[in-house]
């Protein structure tokens, strides 16, 4: 090979190197910040292909969609001085690139743990108002939202837009579980003895209004029959009263033949009366004789 060969194989291949060196890529899913000896360029780049001046000039990448950052269990104090372990997750993205780097060199371990600072302040603020009930009641989702815009205001200085923070899960530290289950077994048990008490109430109340109803149940009946054994026995007097003047001597007989079979012919029964007794008048009475 000749050495104009040579030399012109060289020249490509510095070529190469230089465009290499001068051209990139910007792709959707990503921001793009150049920076000339360390200092802010342009940071508005749309995805495509680009130059730089090649060794002055430097391309910084950061990703453009959602970030998730996982911490660690993390020790919070409550409004009753009891410690809970709180699982929690952010997820958030770059909106401000240049903002970005100014803040944390361009680094995401540096930007996480200024994040985890901030959502570390706003949670800590909204548990020390709070007990431990209210933490793992439904109000989580209250003070959730209030750590949420505290840490959506403070993040704006980083160029970064926290997109959500969600806790995970909450434990009760060792030296709270005692207290807050023996707490909760003591109220469990005045609303027991609560509701035994109501019923207890309800129960006395139903058993006096049904007595009372027996009451009156039974006055009314025994009145009811009162009146209508009155009616029957004024019936039969005036029935009596009747059949005794249409026809007294058969009204004296039937009489009579009733206070027979009433007053004898039991087993045991003992009737001491004199012979001439006005009792015995239709037994010693003559077959056509008149009273």
């Amino acid at each position: 090979m000749s050495s104009k060969a040579n030399v012109g194989l060289i020249v490509i291949v510095l070529i190469g190197v230089l465009a290499g060196m001068s051209l990139f890529t910007v792709d959707e899913r990503e921001f793009a910040l150049k920076l000339k000896f360390g200092e802010i360029v342009r940071a508005d780049y749309q995805p495509g292909l680009h130059w730089k001046w090649p060794i002055a000039e430097t391309v910084l990448k950061f990703p453009d969609r959602i970030l998730t950052y996982d911490s660690a269990k993390e020790k919070f104090l409550t409004g009753e001085k009891k410690n809970l372990l709180v699982d929690y997750y952010v997820t958030y993205r770059v909106t401000d690139p240049a903002e970005y780097y100014r803040a944390t060199g361009g680094q995401e371990v540096i930007a996480e743990e200024r994040l985890t600072a901030i959502i570390k302040e706003g949670i800590k603020a909204q548990f020390s108002r709070r007990t431990v009930t209210e933490v793992v009641s439904a109000e989580r989702a209250e003070f959730m939202a209030a750590t949420l815009d505290q840490a959506r205001l403070a993040a704006r200085e980083l160029g970064i837009d926290v997109v959500d923070v969600r806790v995970k899960r909450v434990d009760l530290s060792e030296e709270v579980s005692d207290s807050v289950f023996s707490r909760m077994r003591q109220e469990r048990k005045r609303v027991a003895n609560q509701l035994r008490a109501e019923g207890a109430g309800e129960a006395e109340r139903v058993r006096a209004d049904a007595d009372r109803q027996r009451t009156v149940i039974l006055a009314e009946a025994y009145r009811e029959a009162e009146t209508t054994k009155g009616e029957g026995d004024a019936t039969a007097a005036d029935i009596y009263a009747t059949a005794y003047n249409k026809n007294r001597e058969f009204y004296a007989f039937y009489r009579s033949m009733e206070a027979y079979r009433q007053s004898m012919g039991k087993d045991q029964d003992v009737l001491i009366l004199r012979p001439d007794s006005e009792f015995f008048r239709f037994l010693t009475q003559k077959q056509g004789d008149r009273p």
